[in-house]
C-alpha cells in the first residue's frame, strides 16, 4: 500500500512544532522551519484558524495568483488520512494521529455498545432523527482522545488558550464575529494561543461542489476579510490551514449490489470514500472477487492487516478501540466515486478520498510583528 500522506510534515506535525513551542509535551516530528520562525519570533499570539474543507488546490482555483492567502502560502501539506473532518480537526486539537485518537470518520463502529454510530452527534447511524445516546457518548469519553491543547494551557497555567468554534469554548455568529473576536483577543497582554475552526467553505462544497460560484464566494469573503484582520494585528503569528478538500461525486448505493451487499455483516462506516466492511466470515473471498470486478477502477480494496501495517492512520501507540473501528476490509477512491449504504447522505461533493484534492491543504503563515 503506498501511503500518500506525509506524517512528517502533516496537520499533527504543525500542532507538534506549537506544542514545543508552548513547552507541552509532543509524540510527533516538529517542522524544523515552523519551530524556527517561533523560536526567532516569540510571538506573544499564536493563531490556528481552520477553514474546513479549503484544500490547496481549490484554494488555488479559487483565488487569484496576488491573493493574500496564496501570497502567504509556505506550501501545501498532507492532511491525516482518512481527509475528513472528524480525523483532521482532532489532530489539530490534539497533536496526536487518528490511530492514536480513534477519530476515524464520520461513522464510526462502537465495539462496546455494537452500533454505529454517527461520531460527532452520537446517534445511530441510520437514526434520521439524530438522536444522541448517552451510551454512545459515554463510550467515545471513555476512549476516543479528543481533549484539546487549549485546555492544556489552561491547566498549565503560563499561557492562555482560546477555543473559538461553534462547538468549542467560545461560540461565534458568523465570520465577521469570529474574526473579530480573535481580533479582540489579540489585543490583550498575555502570552496565548488561539484556535479558530470555521464550518465553511465545507458545508457549501457538500452542497454545490468545490468550484461552483457559491463556494468561490465564501473563499473570496474569507481571503478579503482575513487580510484586512491580520492589518490591525501585532507581536502574532497566524496559521490558515484546512482540514482537507473536496471533490465533486458520483455516487454508488451499494444495495444496487445485492450479491456484495449480502456479504456484509453489518453497516458500512467510516466514511463513503474511506469505506470499511465488516464481513461475514464465510463470504471475504467472495467479498473481495465482487467488489473488485464491480469497484476495482475506483477504488482500492484492502486487507485491514495491510492498513494495519502501513501505518495509513498515522504513527504512535495505536488506540486500544482502533481496530475495533476498522472491520475486515478498507476501499480509498481513487475517482470521483462514493459508495453509500443505508443512513448515508447523498452529497453533491465529497472527501475522505485519495485524490490531491482531498489530501493537500494549504500551510499559511502570517507574520505580524
Amino acid at each position: 500500500m503506498q501511503v500518500k500522506n506525509n506524517y512528517n510534515e502533516c496537520l499533527t506535525n504543525l500542532i507538534c512544532s506549537i506544542r514545543k513551542y508552548y513547552g507541552l509535551d509532543y509524540k510527533h516530528n516538529t517542522i524544523d522551519y515552523i519551530d524556527k520562525l517561533l523560536e526567532e519570533k516569540k510571538p506573544k499570539n499564536v493563531v490556528t484558524i481552520l477553514f474546513d474543507g479549503m484544500g490547496a488546490n481549490i484554494l488555488k482555483r479559487n483565488l487569484p495568483e496576488n491573493a493574500f492567502l496564496v501570497r502567504h502560502m509556505l506550501k501545501p501539506i498532507t492532511t491525516v488520512f482518512p481527509a475528513t473532518t472528524v480525523a483532521a480537526t482532532t489532530s489539530v486539537l490534539t497533536g496526536l494521529n487518528p490511530v492514536e485518537t480513534a477519530m476515524l470518520g464520520w461513522n464510526m463502529y462502537y465495539k462496546g455498545i455494537d452500533k454505529i454510530i454517527t461520531t460527532f452527534i452520537g446517534c445511530k447511524k441510520e437514526d434520521l432523527t439524530c438522536k444522541p445516546l448517552k451510551e454512545a457518548n459515554d463510550y467515545k469519553n471513555a476512549h476516543m482522545i479528543t481533549k484539546p491543547m487549549t485546555s492544556e494551557l489552561n491547566e498549565k497555567g503560563e499561557v492562555k488558550g482560546y477555543f473559538i468554534s461553534p462547538f468549542g469554548d467560545i461560540h461565534y455568529h458568523d465570520l465577521d464575529d469570529m474574526l473579530n473576536k480573535i481580533s479582540s483577543l489579540c489585543k490583550n497582554d498575555e502570552k496565548k494561543y488561539i484556535y479558530a475552526y470555521d464550518t465553511e467553505p465545507d458545508h457549501t462544497m457538500h452542497d454545490y461542489g468545490p468550484d461552483s460560484e457559491e463556494a468561490r464566494n465564501l473563499i473570496l469573503e474569507r481571503n478579503e476579510k482575513l487580510e484586512k484582520m491580520c492589518e490591525n494585528l501585532k507581536d502574532t503569528i497566524v496559521f490558515v490551514i484546512a482540514d482537507h478538500g473536496h471533490i465533486k461525486v458520483d455516487n454508488i448505493f451499494l444495495k444496487d449490489y445485492p450479491e456484495i451487499y449480502d456479504c456484509l455483516k453489518m453497516n458500512t462506516s467510516i466514511e463513503q470514500r474511506a469505506i470499511n466492511f465488516f464481513i461475514k466470515d464465510s463470504r471475504k473471498e467472495e467479498f473481495c472477487s465482487l467488489f473488485n470486478k464491480e469497484f476495482g477502477n475506483d477504488f482500492d480494496l484492502y486487507p485491514m492487516e495491510e492498513v494495519i501495517e502501513s501505518k495509513l492512520f498515522g504513527d504512535g501507540e495505536e488506540n486500544p478501540v482502533f481496530r475495533d473501528i476498522l472491520g475486515d476490509y478498507l476501499a480509498i477512491s481513487k475517482s470521483n466515486k462514493a459508495i453509500l449504504c443505508p443512513g448515508d447522505t447523498k452529497l453533491y461533493s465529497q472527501h475522505a478520498g485519495y485524490t490531491d484534492d482531498e489530501i493537500y491543504i494549504p500551510l499559511i503563515v502570517i507574520d505580524k510583528e
